[in-house]
């Protein structure tokens, strides 16, 4: 079903749905973008830059990632004059369609929703990848209680992994892949292949 128009935020990072994303807004476009969304109670989508920068630069040609996931506004704290800590969380992934560019820089498009990952048991066979990533996240909550959103669906393979995109350090282009995939449990196969290689996971 096609939107209307969302309000783009071009990033060098990857928005899983359920996933949380932390932000340091200064660029007026994106102050004014989110003081529209929490005057309108509205939504952002975040998609992956392929090429140019995160700043506006009029002589810069920018191109970003035909699939991205849209932010709900969680938390949005003024730091000082000019400056907002924004968290987010990632909701409905979608197409970008048609797209345009404001004067300020601020990219709109239409979009379509993409359906939402089945839930979905992980397999016997990612039994590993399950156990350590309940592992890692009790470890790095311990340092950062604001990692991760409740609740924790161990048994969802689609949830599982996500937030594994999220923790190992991959390309950009490699997570964007990943969250692009429909179904959950190939997108797991291909992390289970990822950990076994990088976390020494068996």
């Amino acid at each position: 079903m096609d939107t209307p128009e969302l309000p783009l935020f071009p990033l060098r990072t990857v928005l899983f749905p359920d996933g949380v994303l932390p932000l340091k807004v200064f660029e007026a476009r994106y102050l004014d973008m989110i003081a529209g969304c929490l005057r309108e109670r509205s939504r952002f989508g975040v998609v992956s830059l392929l090429r140019g920068g995160e700043l506006h630069r009029a002589d810069q040609a920018v191109d970003f990632a035909p699939i991205g996931v849209e932010a709900e506004l969680i938390d949005v704290d003024s730091a000082q004059a000019g400056i907002l800590l924004v968290r987010c969380r990632g909701g409905r992934r979608f197409e970008v369609g048609a797209t345009r560019q404001q004067a300020d820089g601020l990219w709109l498009a239409t979009t379509t929703s993409l359906p939402a990952d089945p839930v979905t048991a992980p397999g016997p066979e990612s039994e590993p990848s399950v156990r350590t990533l309940e592992q890692a996240i009790q470890s790095i909550e311990a340092q950062d209680a604001a990692a991760f959103l409740p609740p924790y669906r161990y048994d969802d393979a689609g949830w599982v992994a996500n937030r594994w995109c999220e923790i190992l350090p991959l390309p950009v282009a490699v997570k964007h892949r990943l969250m692009a995939l429909d179904d959950p449990l190939q997108r797991l196969h291909l992390i289970d292949e990822i950990v076994r290689d990088q976390a020494g996971v068996s």
